[in-house]
């Protein structure tokens, strides 16, 4: 089979046909995954609350029809409380109901997704890559890189318009969460999940007048040993760079 009609299978629901439901990791009986990763004991950098039910700001017909891809930013830092309506909007957890009940749909609610964020221009943050923690509503942070603006870039095969970002939203994958539930038929359904959690940062960044663009042209190695992910268990899929207009 060439190439393009690989794809065009990966895009079909008829890999699921193939999937013996009775052999899968949870069929088994082998204990469900966690919900997000453990933090690495660094530092935890507690976030805002976030209020979404304010009645301030433009409303939900105006972010529909203004939502755009934005590439133009004009470099000024990001407030701490942006970056925590961001994350919570886009990844974050209902509030008593477990860390695996997000504002996004995930096929089995098994998000194998993970946001990590390379802070280059946010109020009070160092620079650095950071991995959001849902169910505490908090930043962990993972390693300083030393010219970052400019490594991201290079991570986005050099698109340039990246380092000029307040912060680049990077959603890594966990292939096993999905896996334990659905097996061979599991990539299709994250990716569709990766492109909920996109969705929602796309409108959330229109609702406080930020600009966004979503990534999928990276260099995988770069970006994998940016963020400091093994490339294997836990890898780069998606990219988003965010910046004040």
């Amino acid at each position: 089979m060439d190439a393009i009609k690989e794809g065009r299978a990966w895009l079909k629901d008829t890999l699921r046909d193939a999937v013996d439901s009775s052999a899968t990791e949870q069929a088994k009986g082998v204990p469900m995954p966690p919900f997000e990763k453990e933090p690495v004991g660094l530092s935890l950098i507690q976030l805002p609350e976030v209020d979404f039910h304010t009645k301030e700001g433009p409303s939900l017909g105006e972010v529909l029809t203004q939502r755009a891809s934005r590439r133009r930013f004009a470099q000024k830092p990001l407030t701490l409380y942006e970056l925590a309506f961001l994350l919570k909007a886009s990844a974050g957890a209902h509030q008593g109901r477990g860390t695996g009940w997000r504002f996004t749909p995930s096929a089995g609610n098994r998000h194998s997704e993970e946001t990590l964020v390379a802070v280059l221009r946010v109020e009070g943050l160092p620079q650095g890559i950071y991995r959001y923690l849902a169910g505490r509503h908090c930043l962990d942070f993972q390693r300083s890189v030393p010219n970052l603006s400019e490594e991201v870039a290079v991570a986005a095969r050099h698109q340039l318009f990246v380092a000029r970002a307040g912060v680049v939203f990077f959603w890594t994958v966990v292939p096993h969460r999905t896996k334990w539930r659905y097996s061979g038929a599991s990539a299709k359904v994250i990716a569709l999940d990766l492109g909920h959690v996109c969705q929602n940062l796309y409108l959330a960044c229109e609702y406080l007048g930020l600009g966004t663009c979503a990534i999928a042209a990276y260099d995988q190695k770069r970006s994998d040993d940016l963020l400091g992910v093994d490339g294997q268990e836990e890898f780069t899929a998606y990219l988003a760079p965010v910046g004040t207009l």
